[in-house]
């Protein structure tokens, strides 16, 4: 299990950020094709580079280099091997205890590896079902039926997912001990949380409450009062992280998302890709997410440039070492975003009041006045998709997911003019890696490409 962990955050030890899912990749990739991230330097060959491994889909609209991708290997592609690399691990580590009958290995250890590997399991394939639509469904650590699976309806994946999660919810402990109090490991309460998350997504609104409102309700957790903060090592927010490997060369002893958003030197150095214009704009004046959370280096290319960057982490290459003690953890889930979760489901059951009194707990946070209980529904969607946008910039690619899911993608992405030509919503979800199906002849390519 501890090697499932490992694999999702570090991949062999010196794995780069840009190769793994759960290493902050999904962040990365998800920032382009939105509204959250732009290329820093749009003219340059490095910048040329990505849209390349990229093509028609990293800035979700347009191929702005104009090459094709034919053999080339997509950033995407890494999503969906590094998921499902997690995947078969926990999946070895399930059939594997089914399978043991070693005595040494007690039935309350093997309820609860089996339930801690079902919830990694249910996260990897959230990710990617939101991310590629209609998947394979591995549940065995056969090599062969991983090669020769066909994709399923992307709601019988959220079926199992939930499956899944409810089985991790009822055999896993109610506190950290295991972790010696880092919250590193998957828990019952990660699984309310991913729970509540998935319900939302279904539109299972009267259940995304009740999830959330269980984590919410619990006593290990808090919302920070200081920004700077939220994710720390001992943070009361964090529901699940991943932790770091501190030995790795490429990123030291930060979170490796770090490394990708954080340039070296802090605020001179290269920044090559960063907040847009459209992002920026979008915090209120004298909200503390934009002065905490956002930093700006100003660099030479050929003129000097200004990039604004993702702040949230503030150990980097810049300041790491090799070996250093973690004072970060890489947050998968948090408590701000059970409340948004919360006042999510609320307003689409006609809650205004109750949704508004959720998201003020995050506005009063971020040093913002509270919004007024007399809001419409109508004003009140518009308020959580605006927190969510900036309360959760940068993170898991909620901002791309929220644009999808509510029907707003389209009008959004297809107006910004980094995008344009519009090449087609079709790039709303990502494409199968092509080698996958050369190797699985049952895999169907998604529509448009």
């Amino acid at each position: 299990m501890a090697g499932v962990y490992t694999n999702l955050i570090s991949g062999n030890g010196q794995a780069a950020a840009t190769s793994l899912f759960a290493g902050g990749l999904t962040s990365f990739l998800c920032g382009l094709s939105s509204d959250e991230l732009v290329m820093s330097m749009p003219n340059s060959p490095y910048s040329t580079l990505f849209y390349n491994y990229n093509a028609n889909h990293v800035i979700a609209g347009g191929d702005a280099s104009g090459t094709s991708v034919t053999g080339i290997v997509s950033f995407s592609d890494y999503i969906w091997s590094s998921a499902y690399l997690a995947i078969s691990g926990a999946n070895s580590v399930i059939n594997g205890i089914a399978a043991s009958q070693s005595a040494a290995l007690h039935d309350s250890v093997k309820t609860m590896i089996t339930a801690e590997a079902k919830g990694v399991r249910a996260f990897c394939y959230f990710n990617l079902v939101n991310l590629f639509g209609n998947i394979p469904l591995y549940l065995t650590s056969e090599p062969v039926l991983e090669q020769t699976a066909a994709q399923v309806p992307s709601q019988a994946v959220m079926t199992q997912i939930i499956q899944d999660l409810k089985d991790a919810h009822d055999n896993l402990p109610a506190t950290y001990s295991v972790s010696q109090g880092s919250r590193i490991r998957f828990s019952k309460w990660a699984a309310s949380a991913l729970l509540a998350k998935v319900y939302l997504y279904n539109k299972e609104y009267d259940d995304a409450i009740a999830a959330a409102t269980e984590v919410i309700n619990s006593p290990l957790y808090s919302l920070e009062g200081n920004l700077n903060n939220v994710f720390l090592v001992k943070s009361n927010e964090a529901i699940w992280q991943l932790q770091q490997n501190v030995n790795n060369t490429s990123s030291r002893n930060a979170v490796p998302e770090a490394t990708l958003f954080l340039p070296n030197p802090l605020n001179t150095g290269l920044e090559t890709v960063s907040l847009s214009p459209q992002l920026l704009s979008a915090f209120e004046t004298g909200d503390q997410r934009r002065a905490k959370w956002v930093d700006s280096t100003v660099f030479v290319y050929t003129t000097p440039i200004t990039a604004y960057f993702p702040f949230k982490y503030k150990t980097g290459l810049y300041n790491g070492v090799v070996g250093g003690a973690a004072t970060e953890y890489y947050m998968v889930l948090r408590l701000a975003e059970l409340y948004l979760i919360r006042a999510e489901a609320e307003v689409n059951l006609g809650k205004t009041d109750v949704a508004v009194s959720d998201l003020n707990m995050i506005r009063m946070r971020a040093g913002l006045a509270a919004l007024s209980s007399s809001l419409t529904q109508t004003e009140t969607i518009a308020a959580v998709a605006h927190e969510r946008q900036v309360e959760l910039f940068c993170e898991w690619g909620n901002r791309w997911l929220d644009l999808i899911r509510t029907g707003q993608a389209h009008a959004i992405l297809s107006e910004i003019p980094l995008k344009q030509p519009w090449a087609g919503d079709y790039q709303l979800l990502y494409p199968i890696p092509y080698s996958d199906i050369i190797y699985d002849p049952k895999l169907v390519q998604n529509p448009g490409y």
